[in-house]
């Protein structure tokens, strides 16, 4: 999987346009009033983030990591001290919310040298923890860990983001709820440092009616009147379809998007226009076995959304490292043996 070969622009530019973009529209079939095009402000994006709930992750992987007595402690004393965070991996930094509410736990300072969604090229210097010795080896692995893993998610959604965005394609790269339990909020965020959609975070955000709930409710006519009745005003009703004919008994029935899941994109396109043909107000997504080399085939001007379960599922993480250094000494990267 190629992560390396990826940009964006800053804050509140646009993307560059090829001569012929691949427009898609919104789900009323009028230009979209907010534009995928348009990142959103990368400091903003910490304020998605309650307080409270990044104090209760931290404490929960803090307690996951060391549940009972730390005996490395003994060994290090509280003494204060000092340590770099660098890069060794080139991606997106993402999950700095999460690296410092860990931290914070164990009453250790950050300070950051990088800002969220930098472009990392390696060996970077990126932050530097301050706090007592046993505080910062105990919030070490811990914090390593998230922000890795956020980056690797970070670093996967802006290359999937540039190669819809070099294909021309105007409409949503996507994240699924294919996600690590008890990650999901960092795994969520990073969707979006990345410059991808985040998706419906949870199964209240949007009323997703799968295959097998075609199966259970006895008929996709009959799941989505369902959907529809508990969905009300407030939320959108998405269909899981296999054929153009489950498509069109979606719409009828009052989908607001349908899903076209594992289909190839020789099959995609004239599906998604000939529902488009008849309803133009649905949205279209595309979705299963789409991957960075192959995600070109699947843009088009009637589809609206695609998305990668592989964002989160299938994402390396970013490499970090911790390193203490002396009080008055200036820290420079050595390469150890792991």
């Amino acid at each position: 999987m190629r992560l390396q070969a990826f940009s964006w622009p800053t804050d509140g530019d646009v993307a560059p346009r090829l001569s012929s973009p691949v427009r898609s529209t919104d789900l009323r079939g009028r230009q979209p009033r907010y534009n995928p095009l348009v990142r959103l402000s990368l400091p903003g994006l910490a304020l998605l983030l309650p307080p409270a709930t990044l104090a209760a992750l931290a404490d929960s992987w803090l307690r996951e990591d060391c549940p009972g007595p730390n005996h490395a402690a003994l060994v290090t004393g509280a003494a204060p001290s000092q340590a770099v965070l660098w890069a060794k991996s080139p991606g997106v930094l993402a999950g700095r919310p999460f690296f410092d509410a860990i931290f914070a736990q164990v009453n250790c300072q950050v300070s950051w040298f990088l800002p969220e969604g930098t472009k990392l090229v390696p060996v970077a210097r990126v932050a530097e923890v301050r706090g007592p010795a046993h505080c910062l080896l105990l919030g070490e692995r811990v914090a390593l860990n998230t922000l890795a893993r956020c980056s690797g998610v970070a670093s996967a959604a802006a290359a999937a983001v540039e190669a819809a965005r070099a294909a021309g394609w105007t409409g949503h790269v996507a994240g699924t709820r294919k996600t690590t339990p008890g990650f999901r909020l960092a795994e969520k965020y990073g969707l979006l440092v990345g410059g991808a959609a985040a998706h419906r975070y949870d199964l209240g955000g949007l009323v997703m009616v799968k295959d097998n709930h075609v199966v259970a409710a006895g008929g996709v006519e009959k799941a989505v009147r369902g959907a529809r009745q508990v969905a009300d005003f407030a939320l959108k009703v998405e269909v899981e379809c296999g054929s153009l004919q489950e498509a069109v008994e979606a719409a009828e029935a009052g989908a607001d998007l349908v899903l076209l899941d594992n289909f190839k994109p020789e099959e995609l396109h004239p599906t998604a226009a000939a529902l488009k043909a008849r309803f133009p107000g649905v949205g279209v997504e595309a979705s299963g076995g789409i991957t960075l080399d192959n995600l070109p085939q699947f843009c088009g001007p009637h589809i609206d959304v695609i998305s990668l379960g592989m964002l989160t599922q299938a994402a390396p993480a970013l490499d970090f490292s911790l390193k203490l250094f002396a009080e008055g000494t200036s820290p420079v990267y050595r390469a150890y043996r792991s």
